[in-house]
């Protein structure tokens, strides 16, 4: 049985993803999953046993262009028993239907009849969760999810880590503390670099080194933090944001010893690293979409007027983030530090 997945367009979304991955595999042990997603997510998708091949999309978020999802189509016929889709949108649909994969599933979307043949009405009561939404598509509609639910879970190819390392110059001769300080989605995620500061000091101190990893976007934000530190502590920490690729990115991140990060991709990978994990929330909540792994530390403040999953602040006070202080997540980390995980 051939699989073909239409993936999500954001990291923590393709990290959850794996969980549909793992239930087809529980469900059908024999079947082959092919994942059609952004170019960007091959090193995701590639450090999942679960998936065959990941099949490059070049469009990007919100192109239609027709042709080119027809060409696409047709390209892959005769190829696949079923297309399950992750997005809610009519347009990745079409890829499927052109194909003429003959079980195409999804959940019901933009006016997406006759492109999907097996389509689910989704009640958000009995799946609140993003994982729950993804593991449903695995089986008939309805069903109760077995429990307890698979974790996504990143395998590491030690050579490649190795050569990370050395191109990077970097060392495990001490504790590394991984810092993840942007979020795409907006201000509204992001926890102040001058409480980044703060915590990256005090592990310095006890003698970690620091990490800091984000996107070209996330670069300032990334120099800002490393600006707050005294010449001394400054030098044990590095900025890699926008410096290294997704693939060197998640390798890097593995050798973590302990994570703090924001609501963002790089948190799901973490987790999916199985690395101690402080999540940072301000405008959003866990009860969506929270990090899947063991040791997580979960530090929100829990205001009244969060979670709004507003990109900016509605009254410009960042409260629920800038009222959160250092001191908590020095004390979650404090907390991880008893949970030796190993390395894989």
């Amino acid at each position: 049985m051939n699989i073909l997945i239409v993936g999500p367009s954001w990291v923590g979304d393709m990290v959850m993803a794996q969980t549909l991955f793992q239930c087809l595999k529980q469900r059908h042990p024999q079947c082959e999953i092919d994942v059609l997603a952004p170019e960007w997510s091959r090193p995701i998708l590639e450090r999942m046993p679960e998936v065959r091949k990941a099949l490059s999309f070049p469009l990007g978020h919100g192109a239609l262009e027709l042709a080119t999802r027809r060409r696409i189509g047709k390209s892959l016929a005769g190829q696949y028993d079923q297309a399950i889709l992750l997005p809610n949108s009519l347009k990745s649909a079409l890829v499927p239907f052109f194909a003429g994969i003959p079980k195409r599933t999804g959940w019901r979307g933009e006016f997406r009849y006759g492109l999907l043949n097996d389509v689910r009405t989704l009640d958000k009561e009995r799946y609140p969760l993003m994982i729950e939404r993804f593991m449903a598509l695995a089986y008939e509609p309805n069903a109760e999810l077995p429990k307890p639910y698979p974790r996504p879970s990143l395998q590491i190819d030690p050579l490649t880590r190795e050569a990370a390392l050395a191109k990077f110059g970097l060392t495990l001769d001490r504790p590394v503390l991984v810092l993840c300080p942007g979020a795409e989605f907006g201000e509204a995620k992001r926890w102040p670099s001058e409480h980044y500061a703060k915590v990256a000091e005090a592990r310095i101190r006890e003698g970690w080194q620091v990490w800091l990893f984000g996107s070209k976007n996330d670069h300032a934000v990334g120099e800002d933090i490393r600006a707050r530190l005294i010449p001394g502590l400054r030098e044990e920490s590095v900025n890699l944001s926008g410096g290294t690729s997704l693939a060197e990115a998640i390798d890097l991140m593995s050798c973590a010893d302990s994570v703090v990060s924001n609501d963002s991709g790089l948190m799901h990978v973490a987790a999916a690293l199985n690395r101690p994990l402080v999540a940072v929330y301000g405008s959003t909540s866990p009860g969506f979409t929270p990090p899947l792994a063991e040791h997580v530390e979960i530090v929100r403040l829990g205001l009244d007027c969060s979670p709004c999953f507003d990109r900016t602040c509605r009254f410009g006070h960042y409260n629920c983030l800038r009222q959160l202080m250092p001191d908590a997540v020095n004390d979650a980390l404090q907390r991880l530090q008893g949970s030796v995980v190993e390395v894989h």
